[in-house]
């Protein structure tokens, strides 16, 4: 089995080969928050650079819930033939495209102006940063039962729009990874407690998916290898979640870690076997794959072919790449070729780690920005003027946002 080795999916889907492009916050829906025609001419670049696979930034299952302002939103049928153009564009290079769906709860910035729910009344701990986002409501059973809803409903629309598949997002801090942690989760109904009551609203969502969809439509689940934080969500509880979902017919877990108090998935994990080198969970998916049976991807700084040979050679069943594929979409062709290229940013050696996440994250997308206009990318940008940009772009589409979200009732009622 090699890195370009096709990969056969518990539904008998076959991904012709074994690396994926992972989730960016790319920020780029149009002004109904439907896919723009920037955002398909980013992933065309991608479809035609080689990926087996591409999963597809943040969607949105509740327009009132959003991880950022320009964020893509998929609640009804509205705009379904803009996401048909998506996954048409996607899959042009022979490769799968699955939509990423997520829901932020409590990691959703106080500039929204919006109600910001979670599991549990506990607001995010990021220091000076901590007022950046709301304290959250406790989620009563009938808001657990909407979110359950709304995951199974953007799921089976994106079936509709003809996606391969969805990944639920139960990682990096977002709503169902709240849940997860005992952390964030303090509950004491069924909700909350022990793991098995913790990860309830995961395994509903899950269930109701593939009892939805089609039996070759493909469902896979991003879920942390670890928070990072003492007395979180720990490597022990994956493997036991891991478990769970096993009977549940998921065709893929993919595993990251950390959240907005502890972004470990870029690199500034509190873990030091997790520090400073690439493929930087592939320890964890080790010792989770002894009790799985689906196949497993890991995600996490892959940005040399050899590396990511290596993660395939230790049973992994796939390599998700980020960073590298924004700033070369071509990286799978040029691989194949035989051409030895690794893609890196400029580092950020800042101590404030939220915030040498946002300055990566702004880096990120600065390349996605000029991908999506055919525009070569710019590596060696500043991380300082790549966030001032961003913060820019952030602060108009915020302000869009909110009149977008203020105009819908009347919107809905004409």
């Amino acid at each position: 089995m090699t890195l370009f080795s096709p990969l056969t999916l518990p539904n008998g889907k076959e991904i012709p080969n074994r690396i994926a492009k992972a989730v960016m916050e790319e920020n780029m829906a149009d002004v109904d928050h439907g896919p723009s025609s920037e955002l398909i001419e980013l992933y065309r670049a991608w479809a035609q650079g080689g990926t087996g696979l591409i999963i597809t930034g943040n969607v949105m299952v509740d327009a009132r819930a959003m991880t950022g302002p320009a964020g893509v939103v998929l609640e009804d049928d509205r705009l379904l033939d803009r996401f048909r153009d998506w996954a048409d564009v996607a899959r042009s290079g022979g490769g799968k495209v699955w939509m990423q769906i997520n829901h932020p709860g409590r990691q959703m910035p106080a500039g929204m102006g919006q109600e910001t729910l979670a599991p549990s009344p506990i607001p995010l701990d990021l220091g000076a940063q901590s007022k950046r986002f709301p304290m959250p409501r406790e989620m009563t059973e009938a808001d657990i039962e909407d979110v359950t809803r709304r995951f199974v409903a953007t799921a089976m629309l994106a079936e509709r729009a003809g996606f391969d598949g969805v990944e639920v997002h139960a990682a990096h801090g977002y709503l169902l990874s709240q849940f997860l942690s005992p952390l964030s989760n303090r509950r004491t109904d069924r909700w909350g407690g022990s793991l098995e009551n913790r990860a309830r609203l995961l395994l509903e969502i899950v269930s109701g998916i593939r009892a939805a969809g089609a039996p070759d439509f493909a469902v896979a689940v991003k879920l942390n290898s670890a928070d990072f934080q003492r007395g979180g969500f720990s490597p022990e509880d994956a493997r036991a979640v891991v478990e769970m979902l096993a009977p549940l017919g998921v065709d893929l877990v993919e595993l990251s870690g950390g959240s907005y108090e502890a972004p470990a998935m870029m690199g500034a994990a509190r873990d030091e076997r997790t520090l400073a080198r690439e493929a930087y969970f592939l320890e964890f998916a080790r010792e989770i794959a002894e009790v799985a049976p689906m196949p497993l991807m890991v995600t996490g700084g892959i940005r040399r072919h050899a590396v990511a040979e290596q993660v395939v050679d230790s049973g992994v069943a796939m390599a998700g790449i980020a960073t590298a594929l924004a700033i070369d979409p071509n990286l799978p062709n040029k691989w194949r070729a035989g051409k030895d290229v690794a893609p890196t940013l400029k580092p950020i050696p800042w101590k404030n780690k939220p915030v040498a996440s946002a300055a990566h994250m702004a880096a990120v997308r600065y390349q996605l920005g000029r991908l999506s206009h055919r525009r070569r990318t710019s590596p060696n940008i500043s991380p300082i003027w790549a966030l001032i940009v961003s913060q820019r772009h952030l602060k108009r589409a915020t302000r869009a946002y909110r009149a977008w979200i203020s105009a819908r009732p009347a919107l809905k009622g004409a």
